[in-house]
């Protein structure tokens, strides 16, 4: 087995997965996927060649590369987080905007690299190459600092190189998306002088995704974006991954759901499961299985609190759910802090109108205020879990969900089906529930 890891650990290395700065979740498992199996494909040709596969067990080889496939992202991860807390994870880089508006913009950039700290990008200095005062300030951040400085941005890149050196800082992050392409094209020129690595945020907000790839056309730098929402073969493998997922976890978790069914039942001597009319794919009505955690009559009950409490009125108004709702029963908020809930959804799953993931199935009086980017949400079916129940975000607003499950159409893929599911499991296995 030496060999073979040594096989599989090379091709990683090839691949860009070591240490894998600026790789996402979605593209750093789709690039581990593809050292498995080429790994799997140059031990099948070897045993063939050299007609070892007598003395080779299939057992333990399939045994070997489905623990290489499913363990190995998360002991990767616990490894980042391991070198994060030592502080030996990420590569300095300095972030550099320009004017009022890419000042927000270069605030999120550096906000955005702090939260998702597994990219690998550290900010450790900020730098304005359009304004005139001098300020420079400690920020909450351990040696991060924001200059605003200089008129000149030849000087401005002067100084941003001398700290560069004095920190080893060989990454720069132009986050100027509204400033001139002229304009740009200057500074980057002039960045190459100084910077190893080079990255420019465009002005393509709401466009890209992860699947996007650059293209050089005859010296004219061109973004391609591939949406797999039109690969009937991609859609087939998210449907395929839907029936044998549920059949055999299903199948398994049948005992937890009929004690969860007793439970329910013991509580409230009443219906075990609840029936909604949700909207499906392309805005087709279908009866949206759960258990019931609420009081019997919960809609009316919660018209009437609505009434008469302006409080949870503004509350429910802003977020379509209430954060303490006394119609939640004890067993229904056991189930509901746990993410357990929803488990009957899996009919759904099987009966095609829904899937393990995707977008959050919407109540059809949701209608309107999903505003414009309903029908793009409604191409694909809704899902048990998706990106904002995984996001650590259980309170956004209802617009919020909505655009990260517009991001999440626009963004799809397998691979982002497969990254979702496994944050899902982390979730309620720690018991962060998206209620």
């Amino acid at each position: 087995m030496v060999p073979v890891i040594a096989a599989w650990v090379g091709l990683r290395a090839l691949l860009g997965l070591y240490p894998g700065y600026g790789l996402g979740s979605v593209e750093g498992l789709r690039r581990h996927t593809y050292t498995v199996f080429a790994t799997m494909a140059a031990v099948a040709v070897f045993a063939l060649g050299f007609q070892v596969g007598d003395r080779l067990s299939r057992l333990l080889l399939v045994s070997f590369f489905l623990g290489l496939a499913l363990l190995a992202p998360f002991t990767q991860h616990s490894v980042k987080q391991g070198l994060k807390g030592l502080g030996l994870w990420g590569k300095p880089a300095m972030i550099l905007g320009s004017g009022q508006n890419e000042g927000r913009v270069r605030e999120s950039v550096t906000a955005l690299l702090q939260e998702k700290w597994g990219l690998g990008y550290n900010p450790v200095a900020v730098f304005d190459c359009r304004l005139t005062r001098s300020i420079r300030s400690r920020v909450p951040h351990e040696d991060f600092y924001y200059q605003e400085a200089l008129a000149d941005d030849e000087e401005t890149l002067t100084k941003a190189a001398e700290l560069a050196r004095k920190q080893g800082v060989e990454t720069a992050i132009f986050a100027m998306p509204y400033t001139r392409r002229e304009q740009v094209a200057e500074l980057v020129s002039l960045a190459s002088l100084y910077f190893e690595h080079v990255l420019v945020i465009p002005n393509l907000g709401g466009v890209t995704n992860s699947a996007v790839v650059a293209r050089d056309l005859a010296g004219t730098f061109a973004v391609e974006i591939k949406y797999n929402l039109l690969n009937p073969w991609a859609l087939r493998a998210k449907r395929g991954v839907d029936l044998v997922a549920t059949l055999i976890g299903g199948t398994l978790i049948l005992p937890l759901i009929l004690m969860l069914a007793l439970f329910v039942y013991l509580e409230t001597r009443g219906p075990v499961f609840y029936r909604d009319q949700r909207m499906g794919q392309n805005g087709n009505l279908f009866s949206c299985v759960k258990f019931c955690t609420m009081v019997p009559d919960a809609e009316t009950v919660l018209q009437r609190m609505l009434e008469e409490d302006p409080g949870l009125r503004e509350e429910y108004s802003k977020y379509h759910k209430l954060r303490d709702d006394p119609r939640v029963t004890r067993v229904g908020r056991f189930l509901r802090k746990i993410s357990l809930d929803e488990l009957p959804q899996l009919w759904n799953v099987l009966r095609g109108e829904m899937s393990l993931v995707g977008p959050r199935p919407y109540l059809p009086r949701e209608s309107k205020e999903i505003g414009i980017t309903q029908s793009e949400i409604l191409r694909v079916p809704p899902g048990i879990t998706g990106p904002w129940q995984v996001s650590g975000r259980n309170h956004a607003s209802f617009g919020e969900r909505v655009q990260m499950d517009a991001y999440y159409v626009r963004d799809w893929s397998i691979w982002l089906d497969l990254v979702l599911l496994a944050r899902t499991v982390n979730a309620v296995l720690f018991s962060r529930g998206a209620y």
